[in-house]
C-alpha cells in the first residue's frame, strides 16, 4: 500500500485536468518556469564581483573585493 501503481496516477492526472483545464496548467508551468529562470540569472549575477566607481568624475571604475575585515588596535 505504500506505492501508487499507474492507474492511480492517470486518474489523478485526469482529475487535475478536468478542475483547472489545459490553459491554466499550461499558464501555471510558464509563470513557473520564468521565475526559475529569473532566480537562476539572479543568483548568478550574485556571484559576480561588484564594481563600484570612485564618483570623482575620471570615468574610472574600481573592481572591490572584500577578502579580510579585522579591527585595527
Amino acid at each position: 500500500m505504500g506505492s501508487f501503481s499507474i492507474w492511480h496516477w492517470l486518474i489523478v492526472l485526469v482529475i487535475v485536468l478536468v478542475i483547472f483545464g489545459t490553459k491554466k496548467l499550461r499558464n501555471i508551468g510558464s509563470d513557473l518556469g520564468g521565475a526559475v529562470k529569473n532566480f537562476k540569472e539572479a543568483v548568478k549575477e550574485e556571484s559576480t564581483p561588484k564594481q563600484v566607481s570612485d564618483n570623482s568624475g575620471t570615468g574610472q571604475t574600481i573592481d572591490v573585493e572584500v577578502k579580510d575585515k579585522t579591527k585595527g588596535m
